[in-house]
């Protein structure tokens, strides 16, 4: 017999009275996320700019518009990012303190520092975001991290 990802969540899902994050929650967690992670490069390249503009022009080399480097450098900053986030304030992101939500392990249990590194880095995994489409939303950066993220307003606080 075949199981699904709702069965699959179901039997990973060891608590209860642990409520998932609704896909919506989610989806506002990676975008506020996302922009904030922009924001920020944004003002990092506004300050390298005005302290040194030949950086800039050795970054953007190619004149093509699209250059590999700067898209891994970025895709590592970004990992690095919600690593450091997560492992800060114990699994939430700037996302999820605004939605009430956070990252916990498998049995409910504060995700450590080091599941917040392997959380991050996940999520540069190509196509990594669109595994979060589905219902339950479980996406690879959960599933390969035994982790997932609660609703704090619907499950007891941690």
């Amino acid at each position: 017999m075949e199981e699904t990802q709702t069965d699959l969540l179901t039997d990973f899902v060891q608590e209860p009275w642990l409520i998932q994050a609704s896909s919506g929650k989610r989806l506002a967690n990676f975008l506020i996320d996302y922009l904030i992670f922009l924001v920020l490069m944004g003002g990092v390249g506004i300050v390298v700019a005005l302290i040194s503009p030949e950086t800039l022009d050795t970054i953007n080399t190619g004149g093509t518009g699209f250059n590999i480097i700067d898209r891994l450098v970025t895709m590592l900053l970004y990992a690095t990012y919600m690593s450091c986030l997560e492992a800060i304030t114990k699994g939430r992101s700037l996302g999820k303190i605004i939605t009430s939500t956070r990252a916990v392990n498998e049995d409910g249990s504060v995700i450590t520092s080091a599941t917040a590194f392997k959380r991050g880095f996940s999520r540069i995994v190509p196509f990594e975001v669109l595994s979060a489409f589905g219902s339950p939303c479980y996406p690879w950066h959960d599933k390969w991290n035994h982790s997932f993220v609660i609703d704090l307003k619907k499950s007891p606080v941690l």
